[in-house]
């Protein structure tokens, strides 16, 4: 059966292998952050072997260059806002507004979109729209052929135990499935196979916080793949090092070749 626009996007990300996606969206939630303050001079340091780089609406048109080309990485654009996200202004309700409609992120030059969810926010009635706002996206994303990477981020992610933190991803990531997503973005728990298995799409590992070696980060990444996540989104882990280029390269070699990490860091010198 041939594939539709949604499909052959999707088919480009994650291919017959593994994605690897760069996250340079965090000034939408957290300011300017070190090597991340001037955008557009941040993205010249990607590797444009990434399959795609996440970025914020209004910064797309800033950071066109990284999607210039024959073989440029995806643009996939984050289409709402959650209070959530922002540790720094000490939001604790976790309220998602949608930031940029469909057709205008695709008019934009969006590839991919990335809608997040989060539940379990102490009321029924936000965690309702909550949803409301993610299908909402989701379906006008579908109609106009672009798929969605579906993020589910728990509340109070800083302070859950390792056990917490996975009961929460088990169930949000396969909510996110059921409601339509066509991959899900979502943090690495100690059982991490559970939430691979269980959902019938891919499933991409965070980096989430900034680790202290390029090795460790590297070691994360292995251990996602090593538990059937379709690939890894990471940000600070794969920006806030010495040479971006280099550490990306590595990541995709332990990403999408199996490389092994001590031969990856070897490899690109990383040490």
């Amino acid at each position: 059966m041939a594939l539709d626009g949604r499909g052959l996007r999707l088919q480009r990300l994650v291919g017959d292998g593994r994605a690897v996606i760069i996250a340079v969206d965090h000034g939408l939630f957290d300011g300017p952050i070190p090597a991340m303050e001037n955008l557009p001079r941040t993205v010249e340091k990607i590797n444009r072997q990434v399959d795609a780089v996440l970025v914020a609406p209004g910064m797309l048109r800033h950071c066109h260059t990284v999607f210039a080309g024959p073989k440029r990485p995806l643009a996939v654009v984050r289409l709402n806002w959650n209070t959530v996200y922002c540790f720094g202004l000490h939001y604790r309700e976790a309220k998602s507004v949608s930031i940029l409609d469909a057709e205008n992120a695709l008019r934009e030059g969006m590839d991919i979109a990335l809608v997040s969810l989060t539940l379990e926010t102490g009321s029924e009635e936000r965690d309702a729209e909550n949803v409301e706002v993610f299908a909402k996206l989701t379906n006008d994303c579908h109609r106009l052929g672009i798929p969605v990477i579906g993020e589910y981020f728990p509340t109070q992610s800083d302070g859950l135990t390792p056990e917490q933190m996975h009961e929460k991803v088990l169930l949000g990531s396969r909510i996110v499935a059921e409601l339509g997503a066509d991959a899900i973005k979502t943090f690495f728990t100690q059982d991490f196979s559970a939430v691979t298995a269980c959902c019938p799409v891919p499933v991409f590992g965070l980096g989430a916080e900034k680790l202290p070696t390029q090795r460790e980060a590297l070691e994360l990444a292995a251990r996602e793949v090593a538990d059937g996540a379709g690939g890894v989104v990471f940000g600070r882990n794969a920006i806030q090092v010495p040479n971006p280029v280099d550490f990306q390269a590595a990541l995709c070699d332990v990403v999408k070749h199996d490389m092994a990490v001590n031969d990856a860091v070897r490899e690109h010198k990383l040490e």
